[in-house]
């Protein structure tokens, strides 16, 4: 499929190419897009740009080389200067509380395409509020968390909510996605965005931006509650779900219940999107199925106490800087090749009469995509940013500007996701 027609000197830029995702990105764009990209990889240091520019001339001598150019991401002037000359922008440089703002400023003003990896739900709330009127106008479609945080929940929620609609006719009533196997290690990058946050919200504004529904452009008619956990749940996580079996506290479920929610009520509001609309009486809920109980009760445990000495505590956060993986560095390739993922998930349906009958998914993303034959090595992260801006770049979309979900992008992405590696299937099934 040809991509659309810009002015713009690039279709794409990857900025934070030398940091530990983007360059798995810049990697995976190197591989699997047309050859007739234009492109750039971007970031402050133009040795260390050259150095992954040769690293793509050996994974794919077929294509052009991106293109290199420098910029600061605390310089707003060389961001919005960067942002005017592509298309679309990927950014992969965290924390986003702390260096993310003039990238989304500049892409915003310029009318620039714009995706991060981002799991930071405060920051995200606030890019929301000081910038999705100069996107509308400027026609810039912004989508944060288009990584592990918190795209696949999301793009399980939305064909969950399809399945119910197209199989049974239903609107969807609670969705809950469970986390069921996860191995993999965090990037420094993940591990110091959790650090940072506590450093540049105040526990109000956390606590502002984890409403329910906060994020949502419309307020929920009913109650906007969440799961009401039992005093049992709520001092050891652990319980059962039918057909999930046991499950515990999820340390994404911040990220990812503030984005689903989000689209919740985008998909009301878009025109061309509104038979997609899970329904006025929709909640959701994410959790992890441990190994057993007793380890569901550790996970639950140190998740929430944790949280506790993080967020009270700078010391703590002091503490913890110096001894966890910095930014930009992350598992190694043979690491990565053991890496699995995988979500389990169910929705109910919104009917009067009860109904025995759900809608089941299930999503899988193996070995980080490697291939002994070519050393090809990408998380999941690296490779759903590219295929959704990819999805921009090639798609008719019928969206204006505003900020956006994963989810947003339809089906196209679920497609271009499966291509990818990130395999997903969903059925009906009784309860």
């Amino acid at each position: 499929m040809p991509f659309k027609e810009h002015n713009r000197q690039y279709d794409l830029v990857v900025f934070g190419a030398t940091g530990y995702t983007g360059r798995l990105a810049a990697e995976y764009i190197t591989a699997n897009f047309p050859v007739n990209l234009k492109w750039a990889i971007a970031g402050r240091s133009e040795s260390k740009l050259q150095a992954i520019v040769d690293d793509c001339k050996k994974l794919n001598s077929d294509r052009n080389p991106p293109a290199i150019e420098t910029a600061e991401v605390d310089s707003y002037d060389e961001m919005s200067a960067l942002a005017k000359k592509t298309f679309v922008m990927i950014t992969t440089v965290g924390p986003y509380s702390a260096h993310g703002e003039y990238a989304v400023k500049a892409c915003a003003e310029a009318g620039t395409h714009y995706f991060d990896v981002t799991g930071e739900t405060p920051w995200v709330y606030r890019m929301i509020k000081k910038y999705e009127k100069t996107a509308k106008e400027s026609g810039a479609i912004l989508i944060p968390q288009m990584g592990l945080e918190s795209a696949p929940a999301d793009l399980c929620t939305w064909s969950l909510a399809q399945t119910l609609r197209k199989q049974l006719d239903a609107k969807t009533r609670d969705v809950i996605i469970s986390i069921y196997n996860l191995r993999a290690a965090p990037s420094g990058g993940t591990v110091s965005t959790v650090l940072t946050i506590f450093d540049h919200f105040t526990l109000s504004e956390l606590a502002e931006s984890g409403r329910p529904f906060a994020l949502s452009p419309i307020p929920h008619p009913g109650e906007p509650k969440r799961h009401n956990a039992s005093i049992w749940q709520k001092i050891f996580g652990v319980h059962y779900v039918p057909n999930l079996g046991t499950v515990t506290t999820a340390f994404t479920s911040s990220a990812d219940q503030g984005l689903v929610e989000r689209s919740w009520g985008l998909l009301s509001e878009i025109p061309s999107r509104k038979d997609e609309f899970y329904g006025p009486n929709f909640h959701w809920a994410e959790c992890y199925s441990p190994r057993n109980w007793l380890y569901g009760v550790i996970v639950h445990w140190v998740i929430v106490i944790g949280i506790f000495l993080v967020a009270t505590g700078k010391p703590v956060r002091t503490l913890f800087r110096n001894i966890v993986p910095a930014p930009g560095t992350g598992p190694s390739k043979d690491e990565m090749e053991k890496e699995e993922v995988e979500w389990r998930g169910i929705a109910n349906p919104d009917t009067e009469v009860p109904s025995d009958r759900q809608a089941f998914c299930r999503a899988w993303y193996y070995g980080s995509m490697y291939s002994s034959s070519d050393d090809r090595i990408f998380t999941v992260t690296a490779m759903l940013c590219s295929e959704a801006a990819r999805t921009v770049l090639e798609d008719d979309l019928e969206l204006d500007g505003g900020f956006y979900t994963p989810c947003c992008l339809g089906q196209s992405i679920v497609d271009r996701a499966h291509s990818g590696g990130f395999k997903m299937e969903t059925r009906i099934q009784h309860k």
